[in-house]
């Protein structure tokens, strides 16, 4: 089991290293396939993921990606792009309203084989899959972009790995939550100082004119704590339904959302770090 989960972690770390370093068309792919598998896992808990209302939130997906990361492709700083990312923000907008207006019309249309919950769920999955990993193509696109866009993995999986490790090693102290009865306080808080640790020597290795290495530490640190409380979100929705994994797509690993989840979180937040902090 060990040895099938480093393989398939090896293989997912040399995607995403490729993925990101070209950048273009291949990140813009890689994330509407996560988007769209995402959704189907996650529409899967609520028995969705084959109904017609399920294919209506798969094609408005990708048309939601097509929207935000052209937008994204907008970021340099000219007059005529500022023009047309204002207008995509209008289309998102407009986009999201229709397909909340077709959800609806389908729910009543159909009334009663569906349940408000499972609606629900659809446009949940809008956001919480396809406009939040959509923040990791529109980080790839600010300057620097190809740098900053590792925050988002060492938040994730850095702080994932650190708090494994030192929960292991030292871990007593149990997290006084149902949602984590093998993670303990010590383990978290090790993920926590651990991503903070990293992201100081992201900074040192690749940001040398810079005096502002703190920023780096404390995007680390609070990658991590909004890591750990995706993970234990994902968990929740898998309780409620009453399933282990979100699937079997990535061996040892379970599906799309089960690897996904803390990036899902993270991306937006090292986003708005980054802008706020000026880097």
């Amino acid at each position: 089991m060990f040895r099938t989960r480093l393989l398939s972690g090896i293989v997912l770390m040399a995607i995403a290293i490729a993925s990101l370093v070209y950048g273009g068309y291949v990140l813009f792919g890689l994330i509407m396939a996560i988007s769209v598998v995402g959704l189907f896992e996650l529409y899967r808990t609520v028995k969705m993921e084959k109904s017609l209302p399920g294919m209506a939130g798969y094609l408005s997906s990708i048309v939601l990606d097509i929207l935000l990361l052209n937008r994204a492709s907008l970021l340099t700083d000219t007059t005529e792009n500022a023009i047309r990312y204002a207008k995509y923000h209008e289309y998102i907008i407009l986009w999201l309203v229709l397909t909340l207006i077709v959800f609806m019309a389908m729910y009543v249309i159909a009334y009663p084989k569906y349940h408000a919950s499972q609606i629900s769920m659809l446009v949940f999955g809008l956001i919480y899959v396809t406009v939040m990993l959509s923040f990791v193509f529109r980080l790839r696109y600010v300057e620097n972009g190809i740098l900053y866009v590792w925050l988002i993995f060492i938040g994730a999986w850095g702080s994932d790995t650190c708090a494994y490790c030192v929960g292991k090693l030292v871990g007593k102290h149990k997290m006084p939550s149902e949602l984590s009865p093998n993670k303990t306080i010590e383990g978290c808080a090790g993920g926590v100082i651990g991503a903070a640790l990293i992201g100081f020597l992201f900074a040192l290795a690749f940001f040398k004119d810079t005096n502002y290495w703190w920023q780096f530490a404390v995007i680390g640190g609070v990658s991590s704590v909004i890591s750990q409380i995706g993970d234990l979100a994902a968990s929740a929705i898998k309780r409620n339904h009453d399933i282990k994994d979100y699937g079997k797509l990535i061996p040892g690993h379970g599906g799309i959302l089960d690897r996904f989840d803390s990036i899902i979180f993270i991306a937006p937040i090292v986003y708005y770090f980054v802008i706020f902090f000026g880097l």
